[in-house]
Parts: structure tokens; sequence; C-alpha cells
């Protein structure tokens, strides 16, 4: 991923540095296991952790395999360049290169995933506390983009957040799928290494052994890892545009803080423009674009083909990175957004009590009315405001086949806000666990 949507954090996971790191650890820790069970010479093993605080030469492994056209054996030529050729001659020993390339990437992902949980938390407190802040703030719901009825953006902010626990959840699902190792040797049957190579490795590495590999670890793994990282994603975008919708001009409800100095156009000096929330919702794009790749990266032929290999090359790095830059973007985003409740009130108030019109038909079907008569009756009058721009409650106290129903009180109170947020508290009860 370009520097612009990275941090540095989640970047160096994906450095040839670390992976070369990762590599050696896996190699070394082979080599102490075939050591217990007297398969190599102890000293052969204690050898190559000579290689333990040595900077790997990332530009001498690429002139290896330059030649070699071979990354792994790449590696361990300069490995045993380093700790010597007889010291490393046990080195990889009944291993295959997936042994190595598989459980590296799992490890990779699964520090990728513990980034990314973190990145989730850090939301959900932002999205908790603007929740609780505004959990009076009226402003009107809408459904298909057209006011519907009064809620508050307090719910808003909980829906969301109950939205990213569900990811929260999913991703830690997915990193506990994901954190497995195989060393099993040429299409997966042990048959030049023992199995319990492979558990110490794993347990060395805080992963699992596969329970069965060919000569790779199953992508429906790796499947499933993206596809939690894309319905996050979503989720994002989700609340990005939400933010968009609230920031137009017309609508101006929420605003993405706008710093001093900051400019919004190159042309029009007036702009204030949600280009984070657009920044957002193009970040989600890339994250999705992994999940059809990993999909078909489980189809491979018989124990083994490489055809997943340079997916995974470009959808592990460009998708963990790229997602761990919007969530943090995110909640920067959440944590500063600037509310206007008095833009909220202004919009909901914008039809003249309007948004009532269902109280008024459960109203008048309460008393008898049937439910085709009633919603005639107020539809009629509803009408009237949107094409002429009359007060809905005024219609209804002026209409004689209403009043014929509900009288002045009975109507005046089927205007009251309070009666939408009655149980907001039993929802954010619902949300966060909270009385």
């Amino acid at each position: 991923m370009i520097p612009r949507y990275s941090r540095p954090e989640m970047v160096k996971i994906w450095s040839p540095e670390t992976k070369f790191r990762i590599w050696f650890e896996i190699e070394a820790h082979a080599l102490d296991a075939m050591a217990d069970l007297g398969v190599v010479p102890r000293e052969n093993a204690q050898a190559v952790w000579k290689a333990r605080d040595v900077e790997f030469d990332v530009a001498r492994i690429d002139e290896i395999e330059a030649v070699t056209h071979h990354d792994v054996i790449a590696f361990l030529t300069h490995l045993a360049e380093i700790v010597g050729a007889e010291e490393a001659r046990f080195v990889h020993q009944g291993m295959t290169s997936s042994d190595v390339l598989d459980t590296c990437f799992n490890i990779q992902l699964t520090r990728a995933a513990d980034i990314l949980i973190d990145d989730i938390q850090a939301l959900l407190a932002a999205l908790k506390r603007r929740a609780y802040e505004h959990k009076d703030t009226l402003r009107i719901g809408r459904s298909h983009g057209i006011h519907a009825e009064p809620t508050t953006m307090g719910l808003t902010f909980a829906r969301f957040y109950a939205e990213m626990d569900r990811n929260l959840r999913r991703l830690r699902t997915a990193r506990t799928e994901i954190a497995t190792g195989a060393i099993s040797g040429a299409v997966g049957t042990f048959a030049n290494i023992d199995p319990r190579v492979e558990e110490h490795v794993c347990k060395k590495l805080g992963l699992s052994p596969e329970p069965i590999s060919t000569q790779v670890i199953p992508r429906d793994r790796h499947a499933a890892f993206f596809s939690a990282l894309a319905i996050t994603a979503s989720s994002i975008e989700n609340i990005a545009i939400e933010i968009r919708h609230m920031q137009r001009t017309e609508v101006l409800e929420a605003e993405e803080f706008f710093a001093k100095g900051q400019k919004g156009s190159s042309a029009m000096p007036h702009k204030r423009n949600p280009v984070l929330s657009e920044n957002l919702t193009g970040l989600a794009r890339l994250v999705r674009s992994a999940v059809i790749p990993a999909l078909e990266n489980v189809a491979l032929w018989h124990e083994r083909d490489i055809s997943h290999s340079s997916v995974e090359r470009n959808i592990g790095p460009d998708a963990t990175v790229t997602l761990d830059f919007a969530l943090a973007r995110l909640t920067g985003l959440v944590d500063k957004l600037v509310i206007y409740p008095e833009n909220m009130l202004a919009n909901m108030n914008r039809f003249r009590g309007l948004v009532m019109s269902q109280r008024v038909l459960l109203a008048l079907t309460q008393k008898g009315v049937s439910r085709e008569d009633a919603y005639r009756l107020v539809q009629r009058n509803a009408m009237k405001v949107w094409e002429e721009g009359k007060d809905f409650r005024t219609e209804l106290l002026n209409d004689a086949d209403v009043r014929a129903v509900l009288d002045e009180d009975e109507i005046n109170e089927k205007f009251d806000l309070g009666y939408h947020t009655k149980h907001v508290d039993r929802i954010f009860a619902r949300v966060f666990g909270e009385d």
C-alpha cells in the first residue's frame, strides 16, 4: 500500500526484514525440535541460532534469488553464508517451502489481526462516548432519504457501535482460525519430518498445528479472514456514508472537523468538504476487493499449486494496511465530529409536524376507525403539507372527520417528541450492557 494510506506498525509486519526474521525462527525452532528427537546433532541446531541477532541482508537475498528464481532457497543460502555451510547442513531438513511460507503468512496475518482488534476497540470507545453525549439529541430518522420519524443522534452512534462490536467478534474468530501452522513436508504426509516438529514450532510461535494440510494450509481459513476484513470495511463505509449525508449543505446536521488553515477547494474558498468520509468510502472498496481473490484461492490443484501465491503477496499487506489506516482515520473522525443539534431540530420541523403522521393514524384506528379510512384521513392532510406548505397539526384540527374522532387535546398529544425517545435508555442497555 502507498505510504499515504499506511501506518508504520502495520507496514512493519509486511517488511522483508520481518518476513525473513520469521522464516529464520521457523527454521531454527524446527531444528531444535529435530535435535530433541535425535534427528540432527544438537550443535548444528545451536549453531544456527547464531543468526538470532543478525540483520539479514535483503539485497543479498534478492541477488541470490535472481539466480535461483526461488525465494526460500535464496534465504537458506544466505543463512548458510551467515552461520557456515557445515553448521547449516540440516536446516530445512524434511521440510518444503510451503512449510515456511504458509506458517509465516499466518503469523503475519495473526499479528495484523492483533493491530486491527486494537483499532476496532479504539473506534468502539469513540462511538460509545459520542453515543452517550448525544443520547437525547433529537434528529429526524430517514428512510429512502426521506423524513420518517424522530430518533436521536445517540441512537445513530449506538447503532454503529453495535455493528462494529460484531466486527470485533468476527475478527477475533478470524484470528483464531488463521493462527495455524504447518511443518508437514511435501504433500503434508510427514514422511520426512516428525509431526512433533510441527507441534514444537507452532507452540513456540503462538500457533496451533494445522490438523491436516496438503502441501499448503487450507485456504478456506484465509477466505474467512479476508471476508471478516471486508465486512469491517463495509461497516466503515456505512458510517462514512451517514456522515457524508449529514454534512450536505441542505442538511448540515454534522460536519467533519475543519482545522485552522485547512482548504476545502482549490477553486471555491467557501468549501468545507467531507473529504475524510469520502476517502473512507474509497478505502473500503479496496479492502473488499481482496475477498473474491481470497475465495478463488480456496480451490487449488491436488495437494498444491501456487496460483494463490501472487494473490496473497498483494492482498495480505494491502488489505490489512488499508483497513488499519481506515479504522484509525474513522476513529479520529468520529471523535472530532462536529454535531449541530439546532440544525437537527430545524430539519425535523421543516415540514411542520408531518413526521407525526403515524401517531395520528394509530390513534384513529384505536378509536374504531378502519385502517383504510384512517390512512386516507391522515394522508389527505399530510399531502397539504407537502404540496401547499400547510401546518400538519392545524390541518388535523380543522378536519371535521378527524375531529369527529379525536379532540384537540388528543391531537396535540400526538405531537409530543418525547414519545419517540421513551425507550432510548432500554436500547442503550441492550447495546452497551449497562443500566
